[in-house]
């Protein structure tokens, strides 16, 4: 699927769930992967990232009425929220253990500004457009951070074919990575 597709896929359901809550579902099912592979790589613990996952899908409904779509991938948003979660948990877990907030503080490059979740996003839609056995061997290598021997196992594959695998997929990523992004130009209603 091309990422204008997707986008436009996307703004259809955004649209759709904004008129009927019960079609955010779709959304859901969509982006859950994405949302959730994002706040487990921050927080590792998997109840705590289960809990924040589920709960930035609870703020992405009750304030889906406010979403404006801006050219940027609803799945920043969600980044966005997830980033929120994640440090109100950390300031309330220090209060509690009564540490002060600006002492043991995450590393900066925890938090996601708008641009960093849409560099994220592009590089989602790139991999996702990589061929299959690629697509499928970077994301189990870096989104589910498996090793090299458990993807082999999994796939039944040797260790040097998913070496291969990974190696082709990156280098097939490398190129349009590379690249800076057409910036596209707000249309004036004047």
């Amino acid at each position: 699927m091309s990422a204008k597709v997707k986008e436009a896929d996307d703004r259809l359901l955004v649209e759709a769930a904004q008129k009927d809550p019960a079609r955010f579902i779709d959304l859901y099912e969509r982006n859950f992967e994405r949302v959730y592979a994002f706040v487990a790589r921050r927080v590792h613990d998997r109840a705590d990232a289960e809990d924040l996952t589920a709960e930035v899908f609870q703020q992405a409904l009750a304030n889906l009425g406010h979403f404006e779509w801006r050219g940027v991938p609803f799945v920043a948003w969600l980044y966005r929220i997830a980033s929120n979660a994640i440090a109100d948990r950390w300031q309330r877990a220090s209060r509690e253990r009564g540490e002060s907030v600006a002492g043991d503080r995450p590393d900066e490059r925890d938090s996601v500004n708008p641009e960093e979740a849409e560099r994220r996003a592009r590089i989602v839609r790139l991999v996702e457009s990589l061929p299959d056995d690629q697509r499928r061997v970077i994301e189990m290598r870096f989104a589910e951070g498996k090793s090299i021997r458990e993807i082999a196992k999994e796939l039944k594959r040797t260790t040097g074919a998913v070496k291969q695998l990974q190696f082709r997929g990156i280098q097939n990523l490398r190129e349009p990575l590379n690249k800076k992004p057409r910036v596209r130009r707000r249309e004036s209603n004047d």
